[in-house]
């Protein structure tokens, strides 16, 4: 090899760490009442940075998912065919309880510690993240049938990943999906025109087309269908008790810019034997939990991603020189990371929020619930539009290297515009917001309650949270409201991400996202935090190994 192809000035690979290593990660656990996580969490966020695991997830998005329609014979089957490393990260979200596993516990912050759990894993391969998370969303709805939720809620809850086409109640573990949109109406549900027959034995016939079907390999479905009564929910298993397979038809995958791991697809319900979920007609209604569910996690998936590409751009710049110094030591770059550090912390600290929303809600705590409609709703909307800002920016810090698929950052730019999309885009989310506001004068109550908590600790906080009061008083005309929702939402997640980490950040990051989001005017770009701001202690902060707020090494 000649001295023209010696490597030198490029950072070593970035493997052998851990995703659970981060401070405000494990401040929020010991926090609210979650601490016996900490372990759990730690050793997974382990398992998530080791090589073995990134060749996983790898190997998973390169050899994505292939449609058997029919066997040699021509038999219909319908089956999706998976590269083993997607079973293998399957099999460890399951066994370490990312999907239904809170609802079968009474653990207090059970569903904190998971919400912690899918944050560490996501950050190796977030693909998968799709079908564990409708899992986890199923089983609240399914408990408005409780007959049903009394056969398979344990199944859902299990920790057994056990694949294949089987009757449902058969196998040690269940897998569930979400079969709602279709091509007519997208997020207009109440268009769509599949319909669902009783069949006189309790149970109904459905037909009709769906136009996105995500992880249809799953073992259970929930559907909509158009019922006598209107827009009605189902429950529906891709292999009936005998054995036989149900009238459900794989028309073709979906050819995805991301999420190329988990196959997406186009069904035909051809007379498929479904049972009632909640009352007929209130199909909306009974299914809204698992769109609450599937939205929590599309907030953690994007707070995941931002901490993901934060950690490769602080490897990257910490070991590339340019201008005769590391790139982290100089001024603009140290400004730039800073701000992707404040804009990763303060996403996870509104995903473990919520998360604990949902834990108090669960103990019955009616100020909680009401808090979580609305800020759900907020935090969609904001946390998710950022991660696609937050992923181009951190590939940016890699310059070319970031460009190409070796370094990992593609994939994370093409995920990222999924989990703003995933269960209601953009004005969906913004619309939502006011929904909430028109219906439940309780949400805004409870909110505003929760940000004044931080009153008097921050007057940019305070004049911001002004603001919000000032936005919401002009609601009353429905087509004005319409053009403010983008705003109030971000504004409404803005205030909220900044009341969290006035309380329970480090002041330097703390001071830095109330200097840049919420006083004067913010253009959004990272690498604008006004002088005077500490990069040091934010940069440190973001480092691993660095202390918590309670002197613990993260």
């Amino acid at each position: 090899m000649t001295a023209t192809h010696e490597v030198v000035n490029q950072a070593p690979p970035l493997t052998g760490f851990s995703t659970a290593d981060e401070p405000a990660l494990l401040e929020a656990l010991r926090r609210d009442g979650a601490e016996w996580g900490v372990r759990e969490v730690t050793e997974l966020g382990t398992l998530a940075g080791s090589a073995a695991v990134q060749e996983q997830a790898r190997w998973a998005e390169e050899q994505p998912p292939r449609l058997h329609t029919h066997d040699r014979f021509g038999h219909r089957i319908d089956e999706v065919a998976f590269h083993p490393a997607w079973h293998q990260l399957m099999t460890v979200a399951v066994e370490h309880g990312l999907h239904a596993a809170p609802w079968a516990g009474g653990r207090s912050g059970a569903h904190l510690v998971r919400a912690a759990k899918f944050y560490v894993w996501s950050q190796a391969e977030a693909g998968h993240g799709c079908p564990i998370s409708m899992t986890y969303a199923a089983v609240p709805a399914l408990r408005s049938a409780p007959e049903l939720a009394a056969q398979y809620e344990p199944l859902l809850a299990a920790r057994s990943y056990d694949f294949g086409l089987r009757a449902p109640l058969t196998k040690s573990g269940l897998i569930a999906g979400m079969s709602m949109t279709e091509k007519q109406g997208g997020s207009d549900v109440r268009a769509n025109t599949t319909r669902a027959v009783p069949a006189g034995d309790g149970t109904y016939r459905l037909t009709g087309h769906k136009w996105f079907t995500s992880a249809p390999m799953s073992d259970v479905f929930l559907a909509l269908a158009q019922t006598e009564e209107g827009l009605s929910c189902f429950l529906v298993p891709r292999v009936l008790p005998d054995g036989t397979l149900n009238g459900m038809r794989l028309m073709r995958l979906k050819d995805k810019l991301g999420n190329r791991s988990n196959a997406s697809s186009e069904i035909e319900y051809d007379e498929a034997v479904a049972w009632p979920v909640g009352e007929p007609g209130r199909g909306v209604r009974t299914i809204v939990e698992m769109v609450n569910m599937t939205r929590l996690d599309c907030v953690l998936g994007s707070a995941a991603g931002m901490r993901a590409g934060l950690r490769q751009a602080l490897h990257h710049t910490a070991h590339r020189r340019a201008f005769g110094r590391e790139l982290d030591r100089q001024p603009l770059m140290r400004s730039v990371l800073a701000d992707l550090a404040v804009e990763s912390e303060a996403a996870t600290l509104l995903g473990m929020r919520l998360a604990t929303a949902v834990d108090r809600s669960q103990a019955g705590d009616a100020g909680e619930s009401a808090l979580r409609r609305l800020a759900l709703a907020a935090g969609k909307y904001w946390v998710c539009k950022r991660g696609s800002t937050h992923a181009a920016e951190a590939l940016e810090c890699l310059g070319g290297n970031g460009y190409v698929e070796d370094s990992g950052m593609p994939r994370l730019y093409r995920e990222a515009p999924l989990l703003s999309i995933w269960e209601g885009s953009g004005n969906v989310a913004a619309l939502d917001v006011l929904r909430a506001l028109g219906k439940e004068p309780a949400a805004l109550d409870a909110f505003l309650a929760e940000v004044d908590t931080a009153a008097g600790a921050d007057r940019r906080l305070d004049a911001a949270v002004a603001g919000v009061r000032k936005m919401l008083g002009g609601l009353a005309d429905p087509e004005r409201a319409q053009l403010m929702a983008r705003s109030l939402a971000e504004r409404m997640a803005l205030v909220l991400q900044g009341s969290l980490l006035v309380r329970h950040s480090h002041p330097a990051v703390a001071d830095a996202f109330c200097a840049s989001r919420l006083d004067g005017e913010w253009g959004h770009a990272f690498g604008t935090l006004p002088a005077g701001v500490d990069l040091t202690s934010i940069l440190e902060r973001a480092r691993p190994g660095a202390p918590d707020a309670a002197g613990n090494a993260s």
